[in-house]
């Protein structure tokens, strides 16, 4: 079974994006390459950074638009997440109003889900507001 067997998003030719409404179901993931002995046969353990410079939401109250680089760090067991569905589903917040610190919980528990990792961070840098930043981070450890 190659590792990219089972991806719906990836190479499909048309995307279908949706800005309004933050959708778990676009995320997929695939088998980790640490955990398959014949691709890491010394058994090394590796974690994942990832980096999201161009996330967008609305303010629920407001409906100002908020700015942010959400930073995604985790050690995974079975699964990794693939980037493209991780690209389309951090875009369904684009027009979805939501607060900081409640988007950043949502992703990280929706990639709990999905992966069951050993751990997992999710860290939102929002672009100020009135002069003050909010950087929400969200953890989950097993």
């Amino acid at each position: 079974m190659e590792l990219h067997d089972n991806l719906k998003s990836l190479g499909q030719g048309a995307t279908h994006y949706r800005y309004d409404q933050p959708d778990a179901g676009l995320l997929e993931s695939f088998p980790n390459p640490f955990a398959m002995p014949e691709r890491n046969p010394a058994g090394a353990v590796g974690t994942i950074h990832i980096e999201c410079p161009e996330f967008t939401s609305l303010c629920p109250l407001t409906g100002q638009p908020d700015f942010a680089r959400i930073v995604i760090d985790y050690q995974p067991d079975q699964h990794c997440v693939e980037s493209k569905s991780l690209k389309l589903y951090l875009g369904s917040f684009r027009m979805h109003g939501e607060f900081h610190e409640s988007c950043v919980n949502r992703i990280c528990n929706d990639l709990v889900r999905l992966l069951d990792p050993v751990w997992l961070t999710v860290r939102g840098e929002f672009t100020p507001r009135g002069g003050i930043p909010f950087w929400p981070t969200a953890e989950y450890r097993r």
